[in-house]
């Protein structure tokens, strides 16, 4: 084999653990078998999903604030090694959190917040995960950096690999938005367009994956690592909100694993005191056309039914999501809900978000902005509670899905009597062409 799997799992002394920070193991979700840190993802006894156990030091709010402006000031809570820094890498994170007044008011809301991730390096919250990724698969002896997707994780494993130096292998459905393609090639790996689903193409990666052990599928064998990277939302959004957990939180549900995840982070930061423990309630949203696990929950069910997706909302769009379970433990636990929105409502939302806020979100987005919206509307959402909704993606890598819904307020000649004659200056019909009415 071309990796070493960690030696130890006990204590934050061993080898194995300190090449991972405070990673001391993995743990299985579902029946609780330990196993040494390696490239491993599930367990030998029931098949369930495997995940970081940790055994923190001493954090402290000073030390996180005093470290870099990403993702690494976080190293502690992380399972990447002290000088993860230092290494090639993206630096991703510390993506802004903006005080959404004016979509709060269009929605009738007391104080909303978007947590904007469009600006890391490959304008989407995948940066954060492949950082992590790739940090456990250089000390893995992993020599190329693999991944299937939906588009977003594509830009993300191609860019951290070529900044790292190192190969990149990425596999996407063949009739994925081409601003995806595009931003994908240019960094100059190996991109496979395959011609079926997401799901299809998943299957295809855990059958590469077996036959080369080389290659570090970031969401396939070093997933357990590549998932931690999504509890840094969690971490930056209580740390930019003053150290203290919002009240209620909206999030797009592809896999599940960045809501699982963000939970995790708020679980961790009350345990370690870094913030006040509280009640929070947790929102997951869908896109219609891929809902598997909101149909689950609207039906009271424990399992997620595979579904075959069909919505412009690629990025969210995987039929069989491997932690819709957990997802749906989160939601009730929390007194949340899962909901999801048709395409039509989902580019209503991306256009409501660029009018009031400025903030151009891809498809994903317009889904949580959408969710949002009904959630209040149907009063199952505290418009009074303090709430932060997810922006996982820019919405320049979805241009198709808002083309025929925009357009310029009016074509005219360049002369003053045009511009009066247009009647741009009418306020009601500004609001109107803008969407907030």
């Amino acid at each position: 084999m071309a990796h070493t799997p960690a030696e130890g799992s006990e204590g934050t002394e061993t080898p194995g653990a300190c090449r991972f920070g405070p990673a001391v193991g993995l743990s299985c979700r579902e029946c609780g078998q330990s196993y040494d840190l390696g490239p491993r993802y599930a367990c030998e006894l029931c098949f369930g999903p495997l995940e970081i156990a940790y055994e923190f030091g001493a954090v402290t709010r000073e030390a996180i604030a005093g470290g870099p402006p990403n993702i690494w000031r976080y190293r502690g809570l992380l399972p990447v090694p002290a000088n993860v820094a230092d290494t090639p890498n993206t630096e991703p994170g510390w993506t802004r959190l903006v005080r959404a007044d004016n979509l709060a008011k269009a929605l009738g809301m007391r104080a909303l917040w978007v947590k904007d991730d469009t600006g890391n390096p490959t304008h989407s919250f995948k940066d954060r995960v492949v950082a992590v990724a790739l940090a456990a698969a250089r000390e893995l002896g992993f020599t190329v950096l693999a991944a299937p997707s939906t588009g977003n994780l594509a830009n993300a494993v191609a860019a951290a690999a070529a900044r790292a130096g190192i190969q990149s292998v990425v596999m996407v459905p063949a009739d994925l938005e081409r601003q995806k393609i595009i931003t994908t090639a240019v960094y100059g790996g190996t991109l496979l367009a395959i011609e079926g689903s997401y799901d299809d193409i998943n299957r295809l990666a855990s059958e590469i994956a077996g036959e080369h052990e080389d290659w570090a599928f970031v969401n396939v064998n070093v997933r357990p690592y590549y998932a931690e990277g999504s509890k840094t939302l969690g971490y930056e959004v209580a740390e930019q909100l003053g150290w203290r957990l919002p009240e209620q939180i909206v999030i797009p549900i592809a896999s599940g694993s960045q809501l699982t995840k963000v939970d995790k982070a708020f679980h961790e930061l009350a345990k370690l005191g870094l913030v006040e423990e509280r009640p929070y309630r947790v929102f997951g949203a869908q896109a219609s056309g891929c809902a598997p696990v909101s149909s689950a929950f609207r039906a009271g069910h424990d399992v997620v039914q595979p579904v075959r997706a069909e919505t412009i909302a690629k990025s969210l769009a995987i039929g069989n999501p491997a932690d819709g379970p957990y997802v749906l433990d989160v939601v009730r636990r929390t007194n949340g809900a899962v909901e999801d929105v048709s395409d039509e409502e989902i580019v209503d939302a991306i256009r409501l978000l660029a009018a009031t806020e400025g903030i151009f979100a891809e498809t994903a987005g317009g889904v949580t902005v959408a969710t949002l919206r009904k959630l209040v509307a149907e009063g199952r959402l505290d418009p009074d509670a303090e709430t932060v909704v997810l922006n996982t993606g820019d919405g320049l890598k979805t241009l198709d899905a808002v083309v025929d819904a925009v357009r310029p307020t009016a074509t005219i000649r360049p002369s003053l009597d045009a511009l009066r004659g247009a009647g741009i200056f009418d306020r009601q019909g500004h609001q109107e062409r803008a969407g907030l009415e």
